[in-house]
């Protein structure tokens, strides 16, 4: 049987480079969705973890007392991070509510990137953000006065820094010597820590986890506890799974249709069920082991690949570099070799069970009316009815498991009854095409089972691409509305004293960067709880600025809103207390209600204003940024014409900054999947189209032999493909928009409670159009080889 081996390895070296192809691209796909995801965590890392990116342990939940006799135990192992709202002067101006935060004392757990001059190295230094530096127009080398009273003290800044996460976001970083001088300071909050190393006996209540965990966590929170990563993860590890082998095994199935008279041959000239049996594992081993081995290193190729692509066709997404995800390589390897062996042995099953007589018999497709075809449409109709039950489960229960699974189980059921589905919507989509496409419907739908595998793969990627598509619109509009009402202003000037000159606002909306921007009506107020006059606004045209179009500033009479994010030190008022606000003689009685993104001012109704003033006046510039500006420049700009004018500044567009460079490592990371995802799709038609056209070459030499002319037999065939090509992708389109719509149920709405769900027609409509070309562009090379084998030649071959 050796002799045996090699020759059909010789033989059918053609089919055998088909079933590799598959192999190869089938093993990449598991490999590279393992390098993007771990390039998309070790990304958040960079960003929003880099607090915690050098450190073994992450402790939270505790006091301060605790964080800083922690700290003295544990020395340069420990980074604190937290921050206090003080008071700094620097360059002459005053900047209330300034944020500082410790810079660790050991260089491994400095998560700040230094952008000119070094770290603090004693007490009596300090570094800067670059933001606040080009705003407050602070240099290397100038001194900053922090803190007021007996506190205040006087710092040189020594550097200049990038602050990548919002976690631990800070204006100013001293070492942490100097941060203790104010630890009486109210404003001051230090409550969680960054340990390399063994932590110990710990305080009760604290909470320790690994800077994966805690970061995972954040980011749960962050996107109102939908885990994305992890979601995107589970996602795309199940359809590589399932598309490797949905590859492979067609492949196969294919591959083997023809050679089934080949083993019957060998069954009656003397060979045992066994020594074919072992024959084709010989021969699948040797394709499945080298095509894997192969697959593996595309994988990593294309893995790196893709994210040095991503880094430079979006520079603001900061991809990490991935270290080579192991379990995925064995994984992928073991999908390659396990589903090939696999898919090799089910075509000869029919060989090894019946008589050699009996296999030689040609090999009807199945049908509804045998046993194995009523067997087949039982089970899909069980996977369908399971599937929709679990999909019905996951929506209540809210369980992305569930979803995924029950997914899983509908797209089986209809790859099952695939080949009783798909050859009637080609039989129907053909009617369309007249007499001309008659043909290439008829030779599309004669063999069931080839038409249903031949679109097999191309009915996943557009499913997959449709669902996914559907869902990061979905999940992308409601996070921009979701961030819209935490930061409903990008930036504002505001004045606590007297009203806003008049001719500032020309000098803002001429700004560069600056979309639109209103004058804000109001009075310097003296509201109870408060140490300073803040202005008491209203703002009934706030929606031609804010992000979440006007609702924060729609407030009840009797009530006043405070953006408690500009009132870090004023911790006193709670949503709910009743507060005296004063304006000269008059007073009124407000409920305090809490908000974030509008600066040091009061938002109140037009009545309650009217009660407390007769004559407002503009008292706040709010601003909306024009798409694709330069947010730190623009807040310079804004910057240097606060300070002519003695306003202070509010800016929302770091933090908006910080936010959409997690959003954008997420969606970058989801495009590179399915990406790859349509690829393999692509190649997954053309190669079992190529493989069908191959064995069907008796065939088309009868159809040369009766009068079909070359051009003609390639037009069929292109025909054919389109078909094939277009009904895989409307059947896709509609599973994909029904899976999407199962996600948006299970954890987007729960999630983001105003999310409604947003199809994106035009790029489903480019999808189709795409996978159009792709089926005809997949005929081009199987129908010139068949078009070049003369009829007679053709009807020799066996």
């Amino acid at each position: 049987m050796r002799t045996v081996f090699l020759a059909s390895l010789r033989t059918h070296l053609r089919r055998y480079v088909a079933a590799a192809v598959a192999i190869i691209v089938g093993v990449a796909f598991v490999v590279v969705v393992g390098m993007l995801t771990s390039g998309a965590r070790s990304g958040l890392m960079d960003g929003f973890g880099a607090p915690f990116r050098n450190a073994d342990h992450v402790i939270t939940q505790l006091s301060m007392k605790e964080v800083i006799a922690l700290a003295e135990r544990y020395g340069e192992n420990a980074s604190v991070l937290g921050r206090g709202m003080m008071p700094m002067r620097a360059g002459g101006h005053s900047f209330p509510g300034t944020a500082v935060g410790p810079i660790a004392p050991s260089a491994e757990l400095r998560w700040q990137k230094l952008s000119s001059g070094r770290f603090p190295a004693r007490t009596g230094e300090a570094v800067v953000d670059v933001w606040d530096a080009q705003a407050k127009e602070i240099a290397v080398g100038d001194r900053v006065r922090i803190g007021e009273d007996t506190t205040a003290t006087d710092l040189e800044v020594v550097g200049l820094v990038e602050s990548p996460s919002a976690t631990a976001q800070a204006s100013v970083y001293v070492s942490w010597p100097q941060l203790l001088r104010w630890r009486d300071d109210p404003s001051l909050s230090l409550g969680r820590m960054a340990v390399r190393g063994e932590v110990g006996q710990l305080p009760q209540g604290a909470k320790v986890q690994s800077p994966e965990e805690f970061v995972t966590e954040k980011q749960t929170e962050l996107n109102n506890r939908v885990d994305t990563l992890g979601l995107m993860l589970l996602l795309f590890a199940g359809v590589a799974l399932f598309v490797s082998v949905l590859v492979i095994a067609n492949t196969f199935s294919i591959l083997f249709a023809q050679r089934l008279r080949d083993f019957a041959l060998l069954r009656c000239v003397g060979a045992t069920r066994r020594q074919v049996v072992r024959s084709v594992r010989r021969e699948a081993a040797a394709v499945g082991v080298l095509a894997s081995l192969t697959g593996l290193l595309l994988g990593v190729g294309l893995g790196y690949g893709l994210i040095a692509l991503i880094n430079v066709l979006a520079p603001t997404v900061t991809m990490g570099a991935p270290g080579l995800p192991t379990l995925w390589l064995l994984g992928g390897f073991a999908v390659g070799l396990v589903v090939t062996m696999v898919a090799s042995w089910l075509p000869i099953r029919r060989v090894v069970r019946v008589s050699p007589l009996a296999a030689l018999r040609p090999d009807p497709s199945v049908d509804v009316h045998t046993a194995t075809g009523l067997v087949r449409l039982a089970l899909a109709a069980l996977l369908l009815v399971a599937g929709l039950g679990l999909l019905g489960m996951a929506v209540i229960q809210g369980s992305t498991v569930l979803m995924v699974t029950g997914g899983g189980s509908v797209f089986t059921g209809v790859l099952l009854f695939g080949p009783v589905l798909v050859p009637r919507l080609v039989r129907l989509t053909g009617a369309l095409l007249g007499p001309a496409g008659r043909l290439a419907t008829r030779n599309a739908v004669r063999n069931p089972r080839r038409t249903a595998t031949t679109t097999a793969s191309l009915l996943v990627g557009v499913t997959l691409t449709t669902a996914v598509l559907t869902g990061m619109s979905t999940t992308s509009a409601a996070l921009d509305e979701e961030r819209g009402r935490q930061h409903p202003v990008d930036a504002s000037l505001t004045s606590s004293e007297g009203p806003v000159a008049t001719d500032l606002l020309d000098r803002v909306r001429r700004t560069p960067g600056v979309e639109r921007a209103i004058p804000v009506d109001g009075a310097a107020a003296q509201v109870t709880g408060l140490s300073e006059p803040i202005p008491v606004v209203t703002a009934p045209d706030a929606e031609q600025v804010a992000r979440d179009g006007g609702a924060f500033a729609q407030v009840e009479p009797g009530k006043i809103r405070l953006d408690y994010a500009a009132f870090r030190k004023n911790l006193s008022l709670r949503p709910g207390d009743r507060v005296t606000v004063r304006v000269g003689h008059r007073r009124a009685q407000l409920q305090v209600t809490a908000g974030t993104g509008w600066g040091r001012v009061g938002v109140v109704a037009p009545e309650t204003l009217a009660t407390l003033t007769d004559a407002p006046e503009p008292h706040a510039i709010w601003i909306r940024a024009s798409s694709g500006n330069d947010s730190m420049q623009l807040v310079g700009d804004l910057d240097k014409l606060a300070d002519s004018a003695g306003l202070q500044v509010g800016n929302e567009l770091q933090a908006r900054e910080t936010e959409d460079q997690q959003l954008r490592i997420l969606t970058w990371s989801v495009l590179g999947l399915i990406g790859i995802a349509i690829v393999i799709a692509l190649i997954g038609i053309a190669n079992t189209l190529g493989l069908s056209v191959l064995e069907r070459a008796r065939e088309h030499a009868m159809l040369r032999a009766l009068g079909l002319t070359r051009g003609q037999l390639r037009r069929m065939l292109a025909t054919e493909a389109v078909l094939l090509s277009v009904v895989a992708t409307l059947l896709g389109t509609v599973i994909g928009v029904g899976f999407a719509w199962a996600g948006y149920e299970t954890f987007v709405k729960p999630a983001l409670r105003n999310a409604t769900m947003q199809v994106p027609w035009p790029s489903l409509g480019a999808v189709v159009l795409i996978a159009a070309l792709a089926g005809l562009l997949a005929a081009v090379l199987p129908a010139r080889r068949a078009a070049q084998v003369t009829p007679a030649a053709g009807l020799s071959l066996d």
